[in-house]
């Protein structure tokens, strides 16, 4: 049986946050002119709906009740960009009710005509195991803590970078060691290390992985 999502040309692009993926991710959709979907902002959609109800984080059963009722319209709210946002979707995600209650969101996302572009902890291993192409963005704890240390910065969010580090390596944890879908990098995932990279030489060495992908896929169409 072929993997599901080999006749679109899905790119899964994985990893660790402030590692550079989503930018990464968004950059290569406006490329090829496929839609993208950081899946991140689901589950950051899901903790920061428990966050404003009140609910405990570790609730499941209230946990994928918010997941069934996300309203993707609702993904820009500025709070799911917080730290305190990172967190949640963090500890939610842990939740198996609610990676199932969005599993099926992300797969119809994953096999629309033409393909699309998704990043988040578990494309390229669970979401679309078929992808044509995949990678795995990384860079050193202390430099991915510095970039998002710049970025709550600018927000105003009162955080010191030594802060920052630690609920970093905290979250890689959590996202790591969970029993279900963890984050790690798919066995035909290319390894992006962007720690001294621009985001310009990281989307060019990106797209360069990425189109030797597209033209062996194609190759096996044909």
């Amino acid at each position: 049986m072929s993997p599901p999502h080999s006749s679109s040309f899905v790119i899964a692009v994985d990893g660790a946050a402030a590692s550079g993926k989503g930018t990464i991710a968004g950059r290569l959709a406006a490329h090829y002119g496929l839609p993208h979907l950081d899946t991140g902002l689901l589950y950051r959609g899901v903790g920061v709906a428990m966050l404003k109800a009140g609910a405990g984080l570790d609730d499941a059963a209230r946990a994928a009740e918010m997941a069934q009722a996300l309203d993707l319209s609702k993904l820009d709210d500025p709070a799911l960009t917080s730290a305190a946002g990172g967190e949640a979707a963090s500890r939610v995600a842990a939740l198996p009710a609610v990676r199932a209650a969005l599993f099926k969101l992300q797969q119809d996302f994953a096999r629309q005509p033409g393909g699309a572009v998704l990043d988040g902890r578990d494309i390229g291993t669970v979401i679309a195991p078929g992808a044509p192409a995949k990678l795995y963005v990384d860079a050193k704890p202390e430099v991915r803590a510095h970039r998002r240390w710049l970025q709550t910065f600018a927000r105003g969010e009162p955080r010191t970078e030594a802060e920052t580090l630690a609920d970093l390596i905290r979250r890689d944890a959590r996202d790591a060691g969970r029993a279900d879908a963890p984050m790690t990098r798919a066995h035909d995932a290319v390894l992006l290390d962007t720690t001294e990279m621009s985001i310009s030489r990281a989307f060019d060495e990106a797209l360069r992985h990425v189109e030797q992908a597209r033209r062996r896929w194609e190759a096996l169409r044909t």
